[in-house]
């Protein structure tokens, strides 16, 4: 099993009032109201160096995100993000997952693939290259793509990427949204005929058939923990089982809000506060910002509107203690966090766990001493999961190594 720190990068320090003054964290908020740029410099920094720290604490790998205009989360260009990582770790074993730059709003889409290309280039073939499809608030308001057209542009823009990453020779692209006479890309990624390729969603209709299809590896991206993922897992195995794909648990990754303390009380405490904030203020944005009409297929629209746990609780009542009853945030001692994950991953046959160690208003002294806790007492019983029994390849090759060893020689 793979272990990636994930990271958001909020806006660590809204004011008390932030609900009352906005509707929501998406595109509401003013900058100049809330924000303040030098305290924003330091988060870009802080989030580097608790990622960095994730990679020297065993970490298999490290995991950015693309978010535009709000507090939620503003890595507007994880390929930025991205070189840092990729060149402070070289003669590291770590994968940098970019989860990753927005297809559908970017034009042409051979830019991204020049992006990811260097990543590869400049960490020596440890490139994983995911293509989210993108927020409703993402491409249409902050970029203006067409709603009916977002997820037509994603899947032609993703089949010019892999073309052009791996065609021998010059081509034209004469496409629906994507017209380019000659393409030649420069450079190529190292890994060829194609880095491994993530997508992720965050429940099991069109996107996750399309992903099945292709063979890549779906990330499921919620907030709603493990515990309530079962029936979202379950139907995914059914669709990949009906597709002829085997049951190989590395063709999902899953995302997990956590927090590890020395005791199952402290670790209640000390994070109660950064949950609220999370569910609180930063997933504080109404269904007029994620239900644009034309964004979602059918298939989408109908489980949004029937199974969205958005609506069906009121995130802002919910006390730290609710979100640890339900699941949402698993906090507590190492051994108990261990148990849980180690149960979860079998129940939901996850390959890769996205580890979301930084989350709401976290300091970065509490987000390394998470991360320490969890690399030296959880991730050396969570990476021998899986390893004598299938091969993960949606892994970058160069590093396809028995991570069982591995992380016992970090431990």
């Amino acid at each position: 099993m793979k272990v990636c720190m994930f990271h958001l990068m909020p806006y660590r320090d809204l004011p008390a009032d932030f609900e009352q003054r906005y509707k929501s964290a998406f595109i509401d908020p003013l900058w100049f109201d809330v924000a303040d740029s030098e305290k924003v410099g330091a988060y870009y920094n802080a989030t580097l160096d608790e990622l960095l720290h994730a990679a020297k604490a065993g970490f298999h790998g490290l995991c950015t995100n693309q978010h535009h205009q709000n507090v939620y989360g503003f890595m507007a260009n994880p390929s930025l993000m991205g070189s840092v990582l990729a060149k402070q770790t070289n003669g590291q074993n770590v994968a940098i997952v970019q989860l990753g730059s927005t297809l559908a709003s970017t034009t042409p889409p051979t830019r991204i693939a020049e992006e990811y290309a260097m990543l590869d280039c400049i960490s020596g073939g440890r490139l994983i290259a995911g293509f989210p499809t993108g927020l409703p608030t993402d491409a249409t308001i902050s970029n203006a793509v067409i709603p009916v057209e977002q997820r037509e542009r994603f899947r032609e823009a993703l089949a010019l990427v892999v073309k052009a990453w791996s065609a021998k020779e010059i081509f034209a692209w004469n496409g629906k949204h994507y017209q380019l006479g000659m393409v030649n890309l420069w450079p190529r990624p190292i890994q060829q005929p194609h880095p491994p390729i993530w997508i992720p969603g965050s429940g099991i209709s069109s996107t996750a058939e399309y992903v099945v299809g292709l063979d890549n590896c779906f990330c499921h991206l919620s907030y709603y923990g493990a515990k309530n993922a079962t029936a979202v897992t379950d139907r995914y195995w059914e669709l990949a089982a009906s597709k002829g794909r085997d049951d190989n648990p590395h063709r999902l990754s899953f995302l997990q809000l956590i927090g590890v303390a020395d005791s199952d009380a402290e670790a209640e405490a000390i994070y109660g506060p950064h949950a609220e904030y999370f569910f609180h203020k930063l997933l504080y944005t109404p269904a007029y910002y994620q239900q644009i009409p034309g964004c979602l297929e059918y298939p989408a629209l109908r489980q949004a509107l029937t199974h969205n746990p958005r609506a069906e609780v009121k995130l802002g009542e919910l006390k730290a203690k609710d979100l640890y009853e339900r699941g949402f945030v698993m906090v507590g001692s190492p051994r108990t966090v261990r148990d849980q994950l180690v149960a979860y991953s079998k129940r939901l046959r996850m390959g890769h766990l996205l580890a979301l160690l930084h989350f709401g208003s976290m300091p970065t002294a509490l987000c390394k001493r998470n991360i320490d806790l969890f690399g030296r007492e959880i991730l050396p019983h969570l990476a021998p999961l899986w390893d004598d029994e299938y091969e993960d390849r949606w892994w970058p090759q160069r590093l396809r190594v028995k991570q069982a060893a591995a992380a016992m020689a970090v431990a």
